[in-house]
């Protein structure tokens, strides 16, 4: 972060200097007191289980320069505020006002129901060959985690990609409002968050804040291939750029082939130029994430040529997101257990079918997708019928909640011991150890919430006796 004084904290963030006026930040913005470093400011949220207040103390022995709080603390200086988050929010809108008024900074915004975090690694990889690039770390989308991100840039910085979650209406509106985006991008309007929002026209409307959101001047980049994401071009007040696999789209993706890895090469097109792109990244759907970083990329003033030739050596990044390791005992893992909804979980499993091939076994280790409301039941079933279709060896359904992938197997025809239905990771992986073999390929996939995702870690670290 620019530094700045306890005073100037306090002005942008309506709040009450205690303590002493003089004090100066010159380090990070923290909300978790192990992460302060000498000179930090140090923000006490209060979650639903720890009060950071209670670290306030730690944080200052650990050499805060000052806290924000919102009641009265024992610190040599301190910043009291009526909202601690919205503070947060507040104090990264100023940071970036005046990052905008000292030079250049293009401010990136993503948002999705899927890739949103796979398509920002992209688009930071792209970028920060080219000049000082910031971008989240893992998931940094929400209220709390981007103004932390945009907190993180300064007078060097030239890009600042944001990743923009929403779980309700409004949500996406809150962050445009500390950080409307130069460039925003949408991908696509799926089912994530469908309990939450009510039904798949509501997440559209979610998404389309992003677009209204674009500073002013600023440009849309819209997935043509997704109608719900081409309508939203309505309420864009700059340019519009386009991107997909259908002709009439400003950037496509021309001859998509999928290797026996699961890896997509296509002939990037923008206009007259042409490149050819050969993805690193495991799964089909990863053409739509490289085609929207590539647009942004060309969007700033990257040739293709360069585009193409980074985009093909952009490698994952975030973890449990299509993360395939390479075991020495001849067993491949595909961890994407950071997150589940249906669109990803067919997206999976057709990467698992892909790189299983005919002739290695496929295993599924599917958890639940949380956060579908009255539609948990079908949509489970659907992904259980999906793995009998794509002809997945051995599915393991872990916990309750994904009890109907194994009843949508069942009615799809699966039979014996092909879908096994286990209470909980100790089990799956218990299963697991007894099935494994050299040669299979293993998909873990579900909710973060579930704590699957720790199955997938120990499964990319062990050997297993073939």
């Amino acid at each position: 972060m620019i530094e700045l004084g306890i005073d100037e904290i306090a002005d942008a963030t309506a709040g009450r200097v205690l303590g002493d006026a003089g004090a100066r930040v010159t380090g990070p913005v923290v909300i978790d007191s192990r992460l302060v470093v000498p000179g930090a400011l140090f923000v006490a949220l209060r979650g639903e289980h720890v009060d950071g207040h209670d670290f306030v103390a730690t944080a200052v022995a650990a050499g805060a320069a000052a806290v924000l709080v919102a009641h009265e603390v024992d610190a040599p200086a301190a910043v009291v505020v009526d909202d601690v988050q919205a503070a947060l929010g507040a104090l990264a809108r100023e940071v970036l006002a005046r990052l905008r008024a000292a030079g250049p900074l293009e401010v990136v915004g993503i948002t999705g129901s899927v890739g949103k975090t796979t398509t920002k690694d992209l688009v930071g990889q792209l970028l920060a060959a080219e000049a000082p690039t910031v971008v989240p770390r893992g998931s940094f989308n929400n209220e709390i985690g981007l103004p932390l991100t945009v907190l993180e840039a300064d007078a060097s910085t030239r890009y600042l990609v944001l990743e923009m979650g929403a779980s309700g209406i409004g949500h996406v509106t809150y962050l445009t409002g500390i950080a409307a985006p130069d460039v925003a991008v949408v991908l696509v309007v799926g089912s994530a968050h469908l309990g939450e929002f009510g039904g798949v026209e509501a997440i559209a409307q979610a998404k389309a804040e992003l677009v209204a959101g674009v500073r002013a001047g600023g440009t849309a980049i819209l997935n043509g291939d997704d109608l719900r994401v081409v309508a939203m071009a309505a309420a864009a007040h700059g340019p519009v750029v386009t991107f997909g696999t259908v002709t009439g789209v400003d950037v496509r993706a021309q001859d998509v082939r999928i290797d026996r890895a699961g890896r997509a090469t296509f002939t990037l097109v923008a206009g007259e130029m042409t490149a050819e792109v050969a993805l690193r990244l495991v799964g089909e759907h990863h053409v739509t994430n490289a085609l929207a970083a590539a647009t942004v990329a060309l969007r700033l003033g990257l040739a293709p040529e360069v585009v193409a030739e980074r985009l093909s050596a952009a490698r994952a990044v975030s973890p449990h997101r299509m993360q395939v390791t390479e075991r020495p005992d001849g067993v491949t893992i595909i961890d994407d257990s950071y997150n589940a909804n249906p669109d990803s979980m067919r997206a999976a499993l057709r990467a698992l079918a892909v790189v299983a091939g005919r002739d290695r076994r496929s295993i599924a280790v599917l958890g639940e997708m949380l956060e579908l409301g009255e539609d948990s039941r079908e949509r489970h079933d659907e992904v259980g019928r999906l793995a009998v279709r794509l002809n997945v060896r051995l599915t393991v359904v872990v916990g309750d909640g994904a009890w109907a992938i194994r009843e949508g197997a069942m009615m799809e025809g699966s039979w014996g011991d092909e879908v096994i239905h286990v209470a909980d990771v100790d089990a799956a992986r218990a299963v697991l150890a007894d099935e494994v073999r050299a040669g299979d390929v293993v998909l873990v996939k579900a909710s973060h919430g579930t704590g699957l995702w720790r199955l997938g870690d120990e499964l990319a670290a062990t050997e297993v006796d073939a």
